[in-house]
C-alpha cells in the first residue's frame, strides 16, 4: 500500500507540473498583455498620446518584459515556496487577497454538493437494486431520468420562485444580510451551512440521478454473481453478505468518478451561481481573462485543476481500499 501511495503521489506531482505549464500557456495565449490594457484605460479620452515606449515602460514596471520562461519559473516558484500567486494588476493588490474568501466558499459549495450526491445516490441506488421491478424501483427510475433531463439552473429558478412566492424569502447568496459583512464566528458558520443546502441540492441534482442508475446497475450485476450465491449457500447472514460483497464492489464505479463529478460541478457552478447569487470563482475567472489580468486567471485555473487532480488521487486511494486487487495491479 505504501508503494501504491508513493506511485500515485509522484504521478499527481508530475501531472500538476504539466498542468501548471499548460495553464501558463493559456495565460499567454490572448494577444497583448495587461500593459496595453492599463495604458488604454488610464489615457483613453484624455487626449494624451501613448507611444510604444510608454507601453514598454509600463510593461517593465509590471515585470511583463521578461521572457516567458523566466516569468513562468518566477510565478511557480512563488506558489511553491510562499503560496504567493502573484500580483492582481487590475485590483492593485495580491492575487491571494482577491481570490481568498471566494476560494473557500467555492470549496464549501463543492464538498457540500459531493456529500449530498453520495448520501442520496448510494443508498437509493442500492434500495432500487434490492427491490428490482417494484413500485419503488420504477418511481426512483422515473425520478432519476427527470434529474438527467431537468437542467440544474432550471431547478434553481424553480426554488427561487417557490421561496419568494410562497415563503416570502430568498434562497440566494451564502449568507443572511446580518452576517454578510461580519467576521467569522460560530453563528456565521451555521448560517453558511444553512445556505449551502440549496446550492448543494441544485448542483447534486443531475449527478445523483446518474449515480443512482450506476449503483443500481452495478449492484444488480454483483448480486447475480456466483461468489454471492456461494456465500449465501454457506449461511452468511444476508445483511453481512450484501455489505461484504455486492455493496462494496458496487461503490467502485461511484468512487472512480469522483474526479468527473468535481469537474462537472465546476462546469455547472458559474450559471447556478449567477441564478442564486453565489460568490464563486467562475465569474472572476472570466472577468480576469477578458481584462488580461493573467495572474488572477492563472491562479483560479491552477486551483480548480489541482482540486480535480487531488480528488482523482483520493479516488485512487478509496478504490484501492475497496478493491485490494487494484493495489496488486498498481504494484
Amino acid at each position: 500500500m505504501i508503494r501504491f501511495l508513493i506511485q500515485r503521489s509522484l504521478g499527481m506531482l508530475v501531472t500538476m507540473f504539466v498542468v501548471s505549464i499548460m495553464v501558463f500557456i493559456i495565460m499567454e495565449l490572448p494577444p497583448g498583455d495587461y500593459a496595453e490594457r492599463y495604458a488604454f484605460r488610464k489615457f483613453s479620452g484624455t487626449g494624451v498620446t501613448v507611444t510604444p515606449s510608454d507601453i514598454q515602460n509600463i510593461r517593465a514596471e509590471l515585470g511583463l518584459d521578461r521572457p516567458a520562461y523566466e516569468r513562468y519559473f518566477s510565478w511557480i516558484w512563488g506558489i511553491i515556496t510562499r503560496f504567493d500567486f502573484g500580483q492582481a494588476f487590475a485590483f492593485e493588490t495580491s492575487v491571494n487577497n482577491v481570490i481568498g474568501q471566494k476560494v473557500w466558499l467555492t470549496l464549501a459549495i463543492l464538498f457540500s454538493t459531493l456529500i449530498v450526491t453520495y448520501l442520496v445516490s448510494i443508498p437509493i441506488g442500492m434500495y432500487a437494486a434490492l427491490h428490482r421491478n417494484s413500485a419503488g424501483d420504477y418511481s426512483l427510475t422515473v425520478l432519476s431520468y427527470l434529474g438527467l433531463a431537468l437542467p440544474n439552473f432550471m431547478l434553481a429558478l424553480i426554488l427561487l420562485y417557490i421561496s419568494v412566492s410562497y415563503f416570502d424569502t430568498s434562497v440566494g447568496g451564502l449568507f443572511s444580510p446580518e452576517y454578510a459583512d461580519q467576521p467569522w464566528s460560530l453563528a456565521k458558520a451555521v448560517d453558511l451551512l444553512k445556505h449551502l443546502i440549496v446550492p448543494a441540492v441544485v448542483l447534486a441534482w443531475s449527478a445523483s440521478a446518474f449515480q443512482i442508475q450506476t449503483v443500481r446497475a452495478t449492484m444488480l450485476d454483483e448480486i447475480n454473481k456466483l461468489s454471492v450465491t456461494a456465500a449465501r449457500a454457506r449461511g452468511i447472514p444476508e445483511g453481512k453478505l450484501l455489505l461484504k460483497y455486492p455493496a462494496r464492489l458496487a461503490l467502485n464505479p461511484v468512487v472512480g468518478t469522483i474526479g468527473f463529478d468535481v469537474n462537472r460541478i465546476f462546469s455547472e457552478l458559474p450559471i447556478v451561481a449567477l441564478v442564486l447569487g453565489l460568490p464563486e470563482l467562475g465569474e472572476l475567472l472570466i472577468k480576469s481573462y477578458l481584462d488580461l489580468d493573467m495572474f488572477v486567471a492563472g491562479a483560479i485555473l491552477l486551483m480548480l485543476t489541482f482540486m480535480i487532480i487531488f480528488m482523482n488521487f483520493i479516488s485512487d486511494l478509496l478504490l484501492a481500499a475497496l478493491d485490494p486487487r487494484l493495489k496488486l495491479e498498481g504494484g
